[in-house]
């Protein structure tokens, strides 16, 4: 996640210089605490809460007896991990069951943080989870923001509750009448939000909470503006006392301190975060896989998720089928591209895959090759991707000058794809018939 990506980098630098030594003396434990700390400092984390993180990791790291099974090194970055867990709420947190239905789930925040939107990337988590949400517009102040939440509800599949200009207390409690008699459940509140916090604000989103009083208040932060996210976050939340925040813009190119800091600082959790501009990039918020991603360790659990996600179980069999048979075609390399795709860029899956996240941390990977790839295999026609043998000189001419690419560009892709379907045969072969899944 390229948030973490630079304080990631400054952790896996100061560990590696304590791996291979075979006994950590007091002082060196120290003098890399004292590292961490300024990386976390760099990387935007609150000073109270760096300095409270850094004397439980010390205090465990000089007190507790090495493990046999693991080295100094492994030992400190083990302790480091679960501190990072423990730090941003040691488990996920679920959304809030209603006392009775419909559940009213209240979106809050400044204006600018991603509100709007939110609200609909959770309707359509929710619908993936087989309910049926009512979006209701009660910001009533925002040039165009009732039309942008209808905009937002259309992509989404979801519907919208509005009643123009009105008064944003009876429009939420309206909303929810409403969700009552047609069976909606849950309701999301897309409530106004300013620029900067304001008495008027504040006082409005408590009436609104008094009204439907809402299973959860849900808070946005936008985790690229650093430690001010966290005072908006403490500000909100002395008010209202939310019931969670949802960090947005998490895959921006930021120092994350944000999103480490705004628990201990709230003592609220992150309960979904953003992770990119389409309506499906919103998910659950584990803190136990993001300090495995911050410190390297991958992320298979989030990888698995999001190829469930991306391709479904009907798909999934039919290649299997096609592996077993190696009847793997050219239209199935291009679905597998696009498969790919929905799983997020490719920087993001190799961080997510044990060992591979700090060796192509820093590596530039070419999104636009793949697209230059699947630009080869549209300039095909139907029959030559299903039988490449076909691509005589000629063709080849046609379909590189088709996507813009070289002969030699073609010609590359061809032998990728014989590569892949050569070690579908061997592996069919060693297994008497029977692929390894």
């Amino acid at each position: 996640m390229g948030i973490f990506s630079g304080l990631s980098d400054r952790l896996n630098h100061i560990f590696s210089k304590l791996a291979g030594r075979g006994k950590l003396t007091e002082l060196e434990i120290k003098q890399a605490m004292r590292e961490v700390r300024v990386a976390l400092l760099e990387a935007d984390v609150n000073l109270f809460v760096a300095k409270d993180f850094i004397a439980r990791v010390s205090e465990k790291a000089v007190g507790q007896e090495i493990l046999k099974s693991l080295t100094p090194a492994q030992q400190v970055i083990k302790i480091v991990r679960d501190e990072l867990v423990e730090l941003m709420g040691s488990t996920n947190a679920k959304l809030n069951p209603a006392d009775r239905p419909p559940a009213v789930i209240m979106m809050c925040g400044l204006q600018g943080a991603g509100k709007t939107t939110m609200c609909g990337k959770l309707a359509l988590y929710l619908k993936k989870q087989n309910k049926k949400p009512l979006l209701v517009a009660c910001d009533v102040y925002r040039p165009a923001a009732i039309e942008q939440l209808k905009v937002v509800a259309k992509n989404v599949g979801a519907e919208v509750f509005e009643q123009g200009q009105g008064d944003p207390v009876k429009i939420a409690r309206a909303g929810v009448e409403h969700a009552k008699s047609y069976g909606f459940d849950p309701v999301i509140l897309d409530t106004a939000g300013r620029l900067q916090i304001d008495e008027k604000l504040m006082a409005e989103l408590e009436e609104i909470k008094a009204a439907v009083q809402p299973s959860d208040i849900l808070l946005n932060v936008d985790a690229m503006t650093g430690q001010e996210a966290v005072n908006v976050a403490k500000t909100f939340n002395e008010r209202l006392d939310v019931t969670g925040v949802v960090m947005t813009k998490l895959d921006g190119d930021t120092r994350g301190g944000a999103t480490l800091s705004i628990k201990a600082v709230t003592g609220k959790p992150i309960k979904f975060c953003s992770v990119g501009e389409k309506p499906g990039d919103l998910e659950p918020f584990y803190p136990d896989r993001m300090a495995s991603r911050i410190l390297g360790m991958g992320d298979v659990l989030t990888l698995i998720e999001r190829a469930q996600e991306a391709v479904s179980e009907e798909d999934a069999a039919r290649l299997e089928k096609k592996m077993r048979e190696a009847s793997f075609t050219l239209e199935d390399y291009l679905e597998q591209f696009e498969n790919m795709k929905k799983m997020g860029s490719m920087q993001d899956i190799l961080s997510m895959i044990p060992g591979l996240g700090n060796r192509f941390r820093n590596a530039q990977i070419d999104e636009k090759r793949i697209e230059r790839t699947k630009a080869i295999i549209l300039s095909m026609t139907p029959a030559e991707r299903r039988n490449p043998d076909l691509l005589n000189a000629s063709r080849k001419r046609r379909v590189a000058a088709g996507s813009g690419s070289s002969i030699q560009d073609v010609n590359q892709l061809l032998k990728q794809y014989e590569q892949t379907n050569q070690m579908m045969k061997s592996m069919r072969g060693k297994r008497g018939g029977k692929m390894p899944f």
